[in-house]
């Protein structure tokens, strides 16, 4: 199953309605909030990361900002967090980097999202290049089960 289709089948499952878009490629996170008329804060971004203990979450932090890993590491009450590398995120999730979504991952990790993103539509990646999803955040974190929190800092 394609990536968008993963994407599309989850969020039906959950009960969440996305707006799946197809878009030109951008080659950073500001030429892609212009492709899309939306301010770069819009974009969520989907970040894997890796536990010690082998295991991953979703950090769900806005494209204008950068995640924490103070504060997140404080909020699992961990001392170690770190990025995977794009072959061990793919691994982990079945979606290449720039298409991470935590809906239709091929495993459900945990979800923490920033803060930052409630009460407000965001765009976000759809699991495959090419493609975003339009999707209300306080919608998304609920069928999500997110965690909400402070987790990022500004860029």
């Amino acid at each position: 199953m394609r990536g968008t289709e993963r994407f599309l089948a989850d969020a039906a499952a959950r009960g969440l309605e996305v707006h799946l878009v197809k878009r030109a490629p951008a080659r950073s996170l500001e030429e892609a909030a212009c492709i899309m008329g939306i301010t770069p804060s819009d974009i969520v971004k989907s970040l894997v990361v890796k536990h010690r203990d082998g295991t991953f979450l979703f950090a769900l932090i806005p494209g204008d900002r950068q995640i924490s890993w103070p504060k997140l590491r404080t909020l699992l009450g961990v001392n170690k967090l770190s990025m995977p590398s794009a072959a061990i995120a793919l691994e982990a999730t079945g979606y290449e980097r720039g298409t991470i979504t935590p809906l239709g991952s091929s495993k459900p990790w945990p979800v923490y999202a920033d803060v930052s993103i409630t009460g407000r539509r965001i765009s976000m990646g759809a699991g495959e290049h090419g493609f975003s999803a339009f999707v209300e955040a306080d919608e998304l974190a609920a069928a999500l089960h997110a965690v909400v929190a402070d987790i990022s800092d500004p860029n």
